[in-house]
């Protein structure tokens, strides 16, 4: 509106100006996140539903509602803060994630499905710490190799070491309880973000002679329990022993297959209404859906999963920020392996390791840290330049 004496004209409004207004007045600022991570969730109530439909009384599927629920009210929150004022309490979320994990390893912790890796506070009200140090340990390290010296363009020896030592401790303490595998998505999410934030190439030939030397060391030292040698036995020779350790993997290979190309149909699973498949609404919530929904179904689910992946790697690229791009990158680590370990393990291609498919297993813990993971990347996506 300009005036021009008694007289005033309205002056039309650029494209520009109403793509900002309305980018202001959405919901949330990435929809290529949202969507996907909506469809995931919703199409994980449908299979825990359906896992557990059987059961009489099960409180499951209410539960799971509402973890969703928290999750996405806290994804919401997590990208409205911004991420200048989620670096500034960096220190405080990084302490209280190594606090919940000390925790798990006092009388407070529980194990449930062989893992002592929980916290019960009452009847039916439990979490997983290490689900929730996830997020702070990416923000720490992101920290670390987000602040490059005066001069350097991508983060020198000392910011690597730093980075590794900060991943180290909730590695060593998740590796107490003992759980492996989540232990592994932290290291594998450090070393993406590593790689993500331009470290020399020579610490990649590191990790490489450290991992070698560590699984050497494992082996000469026998720190290999007996059901893990197992486990890797099965995988070699799925046959080797169906009614035994190589029962969960010949039973979700068997439900997957019965589903064919379009599946059975929601609700009308044999193999998922006689619980043939142990932790069938958990880890091999796979399973439900390669039956029920068929080869089709199953490829949906991967195909939302990679939608995110793909909107959370360009956000990394985009971002001007080496804390912002950091950040997306150790998300993206971490959604990716995951997904990527559950459907394998499903399939029978990777050993059993006890890791959630995000957003669709049931879980509270594991469904609101990863809404809350979609938060950040929302929160570095509008903090790049180009628009979302």
């Amino acid at each position: 509106m300009t005036a021009l004496g008694p007289l005033s004209v309205r002056l039309p409004e650029s494209r520009t100006t109403r793509r900002g207004a309305w980018a202001r007045l959405a919901f949330f600022p990435a929809w290529g996140l949202v969507l996907p991570a909506a469809a995931l969730s919703a199409i994980g109530l449908l299979l825990v539903w359906s896992a557990t439909r059987d059961e009489p009384g099960s409180t499951l599927p209410p539960r799971q509602a509402l973890s969703v629920a928290i999750g996405f009210v806290l994804m919401w929150a997590v990208s409205r803060i911004g991420l200048r004022v989620l670096r500034a309490y960096v220190p405080v979320l990084y302490l209280l994630g190594l606090a919940g994990l000390v925790a798990v390893l006092t009388p407070l912790g529980r194990t449930i499905n062989g893992s002592h890796a929980w916290i019960v506070l009452g009847d039916g009200l439990q979490f997983q710490p290490s689900e929730f140090a996830k997020a702070a340990t990416i923000l720490a390290v992101a920290t670390a190799l987000g602040e490059p010296r005066d001069g350097e363009r991508r983060p020198g020896a000392g910011a690597v070491l730093l980075a590794l030592g900060l991943a180290a401790l909730p590695v060593g303490l998740i590796a107490l309880q003992p759980d492996y595998g989540t232990a592994l998505v932290f290291l594998v999410l450090t070393i993406g973000m590593i790689v993500v934030a331009g470290a020399p190439k020579r610490w990649f030939a590191a990790f490489a002679a450290a991992g070698a030397a560590g699984l050497l060391l494992v082996w000469r030292l026998d720190l290999i329990r007996p059901y893990q040698l197992q486990r890797l036995m099965v995988l070699a020779d799925p046959d080797a022993d169906p009614m035994g350790m190589g029962y969960n993997a010949t039973q979700a290979r068997i439900a997957i297959g019965s589903g064919g190309l379009l599946g059975k149909g929601l609700f009308h699973g044999e193999q998922t209404a006689g619980h043939f498949v142990p932790e069938q609404h958990t880890d091999f919530i796979f399973t439900v859906a390669g039956e029920e929904l068929g080869f089709l179904g199953a490829a949906c689910v991967i195909l939302l999963m990679l939608a995110l992946l793909w909107r959370g790697m360009w956000i990394a690229a985009k971002s001007p920020s080496p804390f912002g791009r950091a950040v997306a990158g150790g998300v993206v680590c971490w959604l990716a392996f995951q997904t990527f370990v559950n459907v394998g393990m499903t399939m029978g291609l990777l050993p059993v390791a006890g890791l959630p498919l995000p957003f669709v297993s049931y879980g509270g813990s594991a469904t609101i840290s990863s809404l809350a993971a979609v938060g950040l990347l929302a929160a570095v996506n509008r903090r790049t330049r180009t628009p979302a």
